[in-house]
């Protein structure tokens, strides 16, 4: 894999990994926010996945398929929870996860 490549990776998992963090704070602040149990879990779960990838892969990981099959996984469950929600930072949220889970999946050997 070439550096570039790498590179536009980190990117994605970096807005992801953002974005996340910024649903999670703004679903907290909802009046409803037990109805955003779900959400907020997943934000933080793939918030937390995407900035470990993010560093493992800086460093030099050997398990870049192992980790990206991980995180693929967990940003399409969160893209796909925070997609039912209309509010415009689940929906940023959303499009940050697919982003990164089609990033993620380009490194699956």
């Amino acid at each position: 894999m070439t550096h570039e490549h790498y590179q536009s990776v980190i990117e994605a998992l970096h807005e992801c990994m953002a974005a996340c963090n910024h649903c999670y704070d703004a679903c907290l602040k909802e009046e409803d926010v037990k109805m955003r149990v779900g959400c907020i879990r997943l934000d933080r779960e793939c918030a937390d996945i995407c900035a470990y990838f993010e560093q493992a892969i800086s460093r030099g990981t050997p398990f870049i398929s192992e980790l990206a099959q991980v995180c693929a996984q967990i940003c399409e469950a969160c893209g796909n929870e925070c997609k039912n929600h209309h509010h415009e930072h689940c929906q940023k949220c959303a499009e940050a996860c697919f982003k990164c889970a089609e990033a993620c999946r380009s490194l699956i050997a």
